[in-house]
């Protein structure tokens, strides 16, 4: 999957950037995090590397995508070089964001005040369970997802997060895009179809346990595995 960049903070219109770049950048923004709140002030590829797990080669590939921002011998400023990724990344703004689906797991994001540190502010909580409708949480009160599209007109919502069971899931999709959303996290372990002009990001949990599932069976010794009953 790939992403375009348009022209951000003066530089020029880029190519289309892969999804595993855009991450890996999100990635070195935490390391860079880290070492400023360190006191250090510069940073080389192979420490930003090590500190990543990947190469200094793939470090300075990835970042050349986007421009030039280190001096050969002396390694990047790491201020300097967060700030870029930063504005990168989209979080030199604030993005307003709605959260449908006020059960356990939509609660517990919007009760996460992590999200707002980094740009991301939980503007709007819908659910169609009545018992959950205005209901409070946090400085939020849940409201009936029949109102989102006037909401929306009315606060503009720049990004929606789908924390619903699976079968709402494609509905709310198609709710959020047509009340003018462009941007969806979808966290319902489905596969979402939305127009080309939307970005849609999805999280399954589930797929993630299994994936780790086969990672530690691959590494359990194969007489210690249990064999299934006859």
């Amino acid at each position: 999957e790939e992403v375009a960049l348009l022209r951000l903070g003066g530089r020029r219109a880029m190519p289309r950037i892969s999804e595993s770049t855009v991450r890996r950048l999100s990635h070195y923004y935490r390391v860079l995090e880290e070492v400023e709140d360190e006191g250090k002030r510069l940073i080389s590829s192979h420490r930003l590397a090590e500190r990543e797990g990947v190469t200094s080669a793939q470090v300075r590939k990835d970042l050349s995508c986007f421009g030039s921002f280190g001096r050969r011998g002396l390694g990047y400023n790491v201020a300097h070089l967060r700030k870029e990724i930063r504005a990168i990344l989209g979080l030199d703004r604030r993005w307003r964001v709605a959260v449908v689906g006020a059960g356990n797991l939509g609660t517990a994001l919007m009760l996460y005040r992590g999200f707002a540190k980094q740009g991301f502010d939980v503007v709007a909580a819908f659910d169609r369970d009545p018992a959950r409708i205005g209901q409070p949480l946090g400085d939020l009160v849940v409201r009936d997802i029949a109102v989102l599209p006037a909401a929306a007109k009315n606060v503009g919502f720049d990004m929606g997060v789908i924390a619903t069971p699976l079968r709402a899931a494609q509905d709310v999709a198609d709710a959020l895009v047509a009340a003018g959303v462009r941007g969806i996290l979808n966290l319902a372990p489905r596969k979402l179809f939305v127009p080309s002009h939307v970005a849609l990001r999805t999280v399954d949990m589930t797929v993630e346990f299994e994936s780790l599932s086969f990672a530690l069976n691959s590494l359990t010794p194969p007489a210690r595995r249990r064999r299934p009953r006859a």
